[in-house]
């Protein structure tokens, strides 16, 4: 008789955003969030009975969304062995971070006249300071990526934001690699909260700065952690 494989992170509980009309676009969306949020690491072999069982979605549906999930690199598919969470090399690092440059600055440089909506944005920096206290580094760093995700939502476009969902949780797969995340985050909860306050006294201009230094820092700081760690891994 055969075991009843387990999905990690509960999948069965986000069964209910499927709705009534269950799509291949809504099960990639919910394995998008998990991925961001590090239920499935780099490496890992996603089950198609286990998954297919916990959303209670068919085989068609499921393959369909991982045909999309491929697409925006988040999976790869191996011949004869399955679909697997993607394993990023640094040059992909570098190139989400020229991308989150792009993205990022420009909304903020982009935003109207203030007051701007920032109760999301001080919520994500929040919810980081908490899980510092904590010592929950994965929850520094799940709060982090909700922190990028909020800011980049200011600029109130629905294609901007699905950009950056996939270029987050894409983002997300280096962090599971690299040995030390409390090393990785905890630096940035402060500027987090500085971005945060030169918005709410509307030098956007300042933000701006801060923003851009932020992304030069953390990229220079992932790139060397997780080419180590990569190196490492080969050998």
């Amino acid at each position: 008789m055969g075991t009843t494989e387990p999905v990690r992170g509960d999948l069965a509980d986000d069964r209910h955003l499927l709705g009534r009309t269950s799509t291949a676009e809504r099960v990639a969306d919910i394995l998008r969030t998990r991925i961001a949020e590090g239920y499935f690491p780099p490496g890992e072999r996603l089950s198609e009975e286990a998954i297919g069982r916990a959303l209670g979605v068919s085989r068609n549906t499921l393959r369909e969304a991982f045909r999309l999930l491929t697409h925006e690199r988040l999976l790869v598919h191996q011949l004869n062995r399955g679909v697997f969470v993607r394993m990023l090399a640094v040059e992909d690092v570098e190139d989400i971070y020229r991308i989150r440059q792009l993205v990022e600055c420009a909304v903020v440089q982009g935003l109207g006249d203030p007051p701007y909506p920032l109760d999301a944005l001080d919520a994500a920096v929040a919810g980081g300071e908490r899980s510092a206290r904590e010592r929950d580094w994965q929850g520094v760093s799940t709060a982090n990526i909700h922190f990028h995700s909020e800011l980049v939502a200011l600029a109130g476009s629905a294609r901007t934001d699905e950009l950056m969902r996939g270029v987050l949780a894409e983002l997300r797969l280096a962090f599971h690699v690299v040995d030390d995340p409390r090393a990785l985050h905890d630096p940035y909860l402060v500027r987090n909260r500085e971005i945060v306050e030169a918005l709410r006294a509307g030098e956007r201009t300042e933000a701006e700065r801060l923003l851009s230094a932020y992304l030069d820092d953390s990229r220079a700081r992932l790139v060397a952690a997780y080419g180590d760690r990569v190196a490492e891994e080969r050998w």
